[in-house]
């Protein structure tokens, strides 16, 4: 069970590196990001489906999309200088307080 944690969290790594080749891609007109874009979008979802083999996927998901739109976030926050208010930062506390207690309840049944 472990394994697919750890699974489930490379594959919300991967979620965050091709948001970022998103934005670098700039339409798809930038080949290298371009590239990235699509190997790490796969790397993800072939990761995210190797942990809902023991994850039910319900659970899987919303950690996977909570992962990646933390990471997006946060960068976007520092690459990109997008505003860090308070109210979005108090939105990114509630995504990672759900991440949390989805794995901690998984961990429960």
């Amino acid at each position: 069970m472990e394994r697919a944690w750890t699974f489930l969290l490379l594959a919300g790594l991967c979620e965050i590196v091709w948001a970022m080749c998103l934005k670098y891609s700039q339409g798809f007109t930038r080949l290298v990001p371009t590239i990235a874009l699509f190997a790490f979008g796969y790397a993800s979802f072939y990761l995210l489906s190797m942990a809902a083999e023991h994850i039910p996927i319900g659970t899987a998901y919303a950690v996977w999309t909570g992962i990646g739109a933390l990471g997006a976030v946060i960068l976007g926050i520092i690459l990109f200088r997008e505003p860090a208010t308070w109210l979005r930062l108090a939105c990114i506390a509630l995504v990672l307080a759900g991440i949390a207690g989805l794995r901690l309840t998984a961990a429960v049944q």
